[in-house]
């Protein structure tokens, strides 16, 4: 190995070291929530979506904390990594706690995800979780109110394909259906559990 490429692997080295350190410095896992001013919260409101047992609009949910999370069940790892954490989160609530939440999964790829194939998907991480879709305009206006990013990606694969990058936080909804908060992706079980429960104490 000459001597200029012995002085890019360290020049490579050092600018990974910077990142890994600057990863270290930035990320805090015992943050669950990112706490936000409301004023800073885009504005969310209400929808109406097509799940496998007919429209579910989050009217519906009044009086009921809402966990909302926008994703594809072709995700290969994102979505099934927030999924699990927070269907075990809701796991560790007792059954009073449990009955004063819900969680919706908005499909960003109709395209795939039909009702049914949503409802198969969705009850593998939790009982009470709904997964809803709707067509690609109303899916836009919603994720736009939300704040959520999201976006096909084309796959070069033998069979073709596409993913879908997107937000991978989860919203939180009060029992009023204002946003109030969001909880980072793959918050671990038991900080989404704490969240929840801050969250049900509060007018």
């Amino acid at each position: 190995m000459n001597r200029m490429s012995q002085r890019l692997l360290l020049v490579i080295a050092g600018l990974l070291a910077a990142l890994v350190l600057g990863l270290a410095v930035f990320w805090s896992p015992e943050m669950a929530e990112r706490p936000l001013p409301r004023a800073a919260l885009p504005a969310g409101g209400d929808f109406t979506l097509q799940s496998a047992n007919g429209p579910v609009s989050l009217k519906d949910y009044r009086g009921k904390l809402v966990l909302l999370y926008f994703g594809y069940t072709y995700c290969p790892d994102v979505c099934p990594t927030s999924l699990a954490a927070t269907g075990a989160g809701l796991k560790l609530l007792n059954a009073e706690e449990q009955g004063r939440v819900a969680m919706i999964f908005v499909s960003v790829d109709p395209e795939r995800d039909t009702p049914a194939r949503l409802k198969e998907y969705v009850e593998f991480f939790h009982p009470n979780m709904v997964g809803v879709t709707g067509s690609p305009e109303s899916l836009a206006e919603i994720a736009r109110r939300y704040g959520v990013f999201y976006a096909r990606q084309k796959v070069e694969t033998a069979g073709g394909g596409y993913v879908v990058d997107h937000t991978s936080d989860t919203y939180v909804i009060a029992a009023d259906g204002q946003l109030v908060g969001k909880i980072a992706h793959a918050t671990p079980p038991d900080q989404v559990a704490a969240e929840i429960r801050k969250r049900l104490t509060q007018p």
